[in-house]
């Protein structure tokens, strides 16, 4: 599966970080999202959203509430079925406004979704 990390740090201690390296560990493809960095353990950083090639099924979201303010309209733009926000990341208005576009949106902790097999199956109705 195809996961754009909104957020990916390249700094090893950060649950950014460590969502790119497990996402990877457990097969699924990550496409680290900041416009500011090129490289996250290895992988090529793409600066937006809209300038990753590949479809992509899940954006897991790891900014602020304040930071998905400048990106909001992007993100709701942005093609994917299913929205994680990560805690700390949560956003009332904007999950609501993913949900009127028919997106799944899920507010849990991508790191454990991923550790305890529940990642592909959060948000199925």
């Amino acid at each position: 599966m195809n996961v754009a990390v909104l957020g990916a740090s390249n700094k090893p201690e950060r649950y950014s970080y460590q969502a790119v390296r497990l996402l990877r560990e457990k097969g699924h493809t990550p496409y680290p999202v900041h416009p500011a960095l090129t490289e996250v353990d290895g992988l090529r950083v793409w600066p937006s959203l809209r300038l990753i090639p590949d479809p992509v099924d899940t954006l897991t979201v790891y900014l602020s509430p304040q930071r998905q303010a400048l990106i909001a309209e992007e993100m709701l733009a942005y093609p994917v079925r299913r929205v994680i926000f990560n805690p700390g990341t949560e956003n009332p208005d904007l999950a609501e406004r993913l949900c009127q576009q028919g997106k799944a949106v899920v507010h849990a902790c991508t790191l454990v979704l991923l550790r305890t097999e529940q990642f592909l199956t959060a948000g199925e109705p």
